[in-house]
């Protein structure tokens, strides 16, 4: 081997030894923003939403708080609530993120909208509590039973616990000896049309009509 490439040589493996920490800590690095990147409280930044109420204050839409901003900055709407845990940073100030916006103008909506029924809303209708005994109702039941002819309706449809739909099996509540804690009904508020209030925020409260 020629010297100089022999003398080459010789230098290239303390150097690479005297590079190996910085790239050690720049791979750890890297490791660690990925985590930033995944932990649940950037994933809760991301998911933060504004619930939009109209002129009449009904509940009206759950939009990004991104858009609640333009809203709000075109004065197309008013800060009711806000979020102070969450403020919005900008690059030399921080602005507080509307939680609640109220629209300035009343805007009208089609008539005739229906509420699907599903498992899911009726359990929310009855706030998961049976509708024979009162405990905690994990599924929902056919007050007329469906095999003689009940319908898959808000009106046919009341949340039940485990225990008593078992029991009840394919009989009425009459023949069981049973009555209703409640008359099951369709909901009719404004809070069941608009979509992403089942995880309502804190704030939001005051403003969501119960539910019917």
């Amino acid at each position: 081997m020629p010297p100089l490439r022999r003398a080459l040589s010789t230098r290239t493996v303390p150097f690479f030894f005297a590079l190996f920490p910085l790239l050690l800590l720049l791979l750890l690095a890297l490791f660690a923003l990925r985590a930033l990147n995944r932990s649940p409280a950037r994933r809760e930044r991301s998911e933060m939403r504004t619930l939009v109420l109209n002129a009449g204050y009904e509940p009206l839409a759950v939009v990004s708080f991104k858009r609640a901003l333009v809203l709000v900055m075109n004065q197309k709407a008013t800060v009711v609530a806000i979020d102070p845990d969450h403020p919005v940073w900008g690059i030399s100030e921080s602005f507080e993120r509307p939680s609640v916006i109220l629209l300035t103008r009343y805007v009208r909506l089609p008539r005739g909208r229906t509420v699907p029924v599903s498992r899911r809303g009726v359990l929310r209708r009855d706030m998961h509590r049976c509708g024979y005994c009162g405990k905690t109702a994990t599924t929902i039941d056919h007050v007329q039973p469906r095999s003689r002819g009940g319908a898959d309706s808000w009106e046919n449809l009341i949340a039940c616990c485990l225990r008593c739909n078992n029991v009840k099996g394919d009989r009425t509540p009459a023949e069981m000896g049973w009555s209703l804690r409640l008359t099951p009904r369709v909901p009719h508020d404004a809070s069941w049309v608009v979509r992403g209030v089942e995880t309502a925020q804190p704030e939001w409260q005051d403003f969501l009509a119960p539910a019917a």
